[in-house]
C-alpha cells in the first residue's frame, strides 16, 4: 500500500532547512488539538477508576460510557437511539480506516467519495480497502459545501461528509443533510458524516445527520451513520473516546467485525469518558474561550467568525512561500491547505490558494500569533 504523507509531516519537510526568528516565541496552529488542561472531573475519573487495569474491555463497550454517549445523543440532538445502533470506540480515527475495509471488502469495484479538503485518514481507508476515490470539491464557487452531482454518485458503496468541515469551517443545514439522506436511500450507498467538531460552535447548534434522517422520514437511519468523538469537545484527545451510531444492520455485522481488531478502549478510560460525555458545563467554557478567539481573529485579520470549528481557512497569495516566510520571520507555524487535498480529476486542488490556521491557544497566545500573521500578510 502506498500512502501518502501526512500534511505535518509535509510542513516539516516544507521548513527543515530554515532557522526560525528566536526573537519571538515559537507558535504552531497546526494541529487541531485543543491546548488548553483537560478538565479536572474528567482527569479524577480516570485515577479513580485506574484498578480497573486488572479487567479486559469489552468489544462493545461498558453500559456505563453507551448510556452516557446514548444520553449526550438525547440531550444534544434530541434523538433516543436503541442499544444497537451506537458502539463505542477508540476514538474515531480507528473507525474512519477500518469501517470502510469491513464494509467496502465484498464489493464488486469498491467506490468511496468524499470531500476535498479532508482528513487523510479518509484516503487511507480508501488506498487499504483498493476502491475507487471520487472526489467532492469544496471551494469558494460552492461556498465550500458539496455539490450533488447524481451520476457520479450512483456508483459510490460509501460517501463521506465532515460537517462541521475540517479544514473550511462551513456546516450544512438540515435541508442540505437531508437532501444527501435522500440520495443515499435512493441509490443505496452508505452515508456517513464525520461530525467531531459538531460541539465546537459559535451560535446555533449545528445539526447531525441523524435529525437531517428523521427530518426525511428516515427513522430507522437505514444507510446513515454519524461518528463523534470527545476529543474537540472535553479538550481530551488522550482519552480516545468516540462512537459511531446509526443504521442497527449494518452496525450488527461491524461490531462482529471490531471483536477481531483488538482496538477495545481500557476500562479507566471508559469511566473518565463517560463522566465527559454525561457533563455539557465543560464543554460550554471551551465554546467560549473558541468563540473569544475568533472574535480577536475578527479584529486582527478582518475574518467572518464561522458557525463552527476553531480553524480559520485563510486565503492568501502563494501560500507555501508564505508558510515559509511566516516561520522564518515571526516564528508562526500553519499548515498549507494543498496539504489537506489532492488534485481531482482535472488536475485542481480546492486548497491551494489556502492556509489553515487552528486557534486552539488560551487567547493571549492567539492574540500574539495573528498579529504576527498579520504583520507577514502587510
Amino acid at each position: 500500500m502506498n500512502f501518502e504523507p501526512y500534511p505535518f509531516e509535509k510542513l516539516n519537510n516544507l521548513l527543515k532547512d530554515i532557522t526560525p526568528n528566536c526573537e519571538y516565541e515559537p507558535s504552531a496552529l497546526t494541529i487541531g488539538e485543543p491546548q488548553f488542561e483537560t478538565p479536572g472531573f474528567i482527569q479524577k475519573s480516570l485515577c479513580d477508576n485506574a484498578s480497573l487495569l486488572r479487567r479486559y474491555p469489552k468489544t462493545a463497550g461498558e453500559e456505563s460510557l453507551r448510556e452516557a454517549q446514548r444520553t449526550f445523543i438525547v440531550k444534544r440532538f434530541g434523538i433516543e437511539l436503541s442499544d444497537d445502533q451506537i458502539i463505542p470506540t477508540f476514538g474515531t480515527r480507528e473507525v474512519l480506516f477500518n469501517f470502510p475495509q469491513f464494509f467496502l471488502f465484498d464489493k464488486k469495484e469498491p467506490t468511496i467519495a468524499f470531500t476535498n479538503p479532508f482528513y487523510q485518514i479518509y484516503e487511507g481507508a480508501a488506498i487499504a480497502s483498493r476502491a475507487k476515490t471520487i472526489y467532492l470539491n469544496l471551494t469558494e464557487e460552492n461556498n465550500f459545501k458539496p455539490k450533488i452531482d447524481e451520476e457520479r454518485l450512483s456508483a459510490c458503496h460509501l460517501v463521506i461528509l465532515n460537517f462541521p468541515n475540517n479544514p473550511t469551517t462551513s456546516t450544512l443545514s438540515v435541508e442540505e443533510l437531508g437532501e444527501w439522506v435522500k440520495l443515499s436511500l435512493k441509490h443505496d450507498f452508505v452515508l456517513l458524516n464525520d461530525e467531531c467538531y459538531s460541539e465546537i460552535y459559535t451560535g446555533k447548534p449545528i445539526p447531525s445527520l441523524l435529525e437531517a434522517s428523521l427530518h426525511v422520514g428516515n427513522s430507522t437511519f437505514k444507510n446513515v451513520l454519524v461518528i463523534n468523538s470527545i476529543s474537540k469537545r472535553s479538550s481530551a484527545p488522550g482519552l480516545r473516546s468516540g462512537f459511531i451510531a446509526g443504521d442497527e444492520e449494518i452496525l450488527k455485522e461491524y461490531l462482529n467485525y471490531r471483536t477481531y481488531i483488538g482496538c477495545a478502549s481500557p476500562l479507566p478510560l471508559q469511566s473518565a469518558a463517560a463522566a465527559a460525555w454525561r457533563d455539557e458545563e465543560h464543554v460550554e467554557a471551551a465554546r467560549a474561550i473558541y468563540i473569544q478567539n475568533f472574535e480577536i481573529a475578527r479584529e486582527i485579520l478582518g475574518v467572518e467568525i464561522p458557525d463552527a470549528t476553531f480553524y480559520i481557512w485563510l486565503k492568501v497569495p502563494s501560500p507555501l512561500e508564505f508558510t515559509k516566510k511566516l516561520y522564518e520571520k515571526y516564528n508562526v507555524k500553519v499548515l498549507p491547505g494543498e496539504y489537506l487535498a489532492r488534485d481531482d480529476e482535472n488536475g485542481v486542488n480546492p486548497g491551494k490558494d489556502f492556509i489553515r490556521i487552528a486557534l486552539v491557544e488560551e487567547p493571549k497566545k492567539t492574540k500574539d500569533a495573528l498579529e504576527r500573521i498579520k504583520e507577514c500578510l502587510s
